[in-house]
């Protein structure tokens, strides 16, 4: 797990290019297997019902990310039935975290 600290800037370092297509690969993932999307006091909490590929789609997901928003921390827990993503940040990145998967 990374270590998050102030001086990581709330930031993605992707390029836009890069951005919108990880931005369309988590709104198709969620579309196809979102089952519930929680807000916690440190972040967010997604769940994702098991399908072929939706696992190896987020694991890559989440890859991205840990790379390119390093302000915030992300892991992925699994079961039988559901896959859960945990991203937690400091206070100044639980607005952006609380505005991702939202009905648009």
């Amino acid at each position: 797990m990374q270590q998050i600290t102030n001086e990581t800037p709330v930031a993605c370092t992707l390029g836009s290019a890069k951005l919108g297509t990880q931005v369309e690969r988590w709104d198709e993932l969620y579309a196809e297997a979102g089952a519930e999307r929680r807000e916690t006091d440190e972040g967010l909490r997604v769940s994702f019902r098991r399908a072929p590929g939706v696992e190896r789609e987020l694991r890559d997901l989440v890859a991205v990310e840990t790379e390119c928003c390093a302000w915030a921390d992300w892991t992925v827990q699994a079961d039988a039935d559901e896959l859960v993503l945990e991203v937690t940040s400091r206070e100044d990145g639980l607005p952006v975290l609380h505005s991702w998967f939202l009905a648009g």
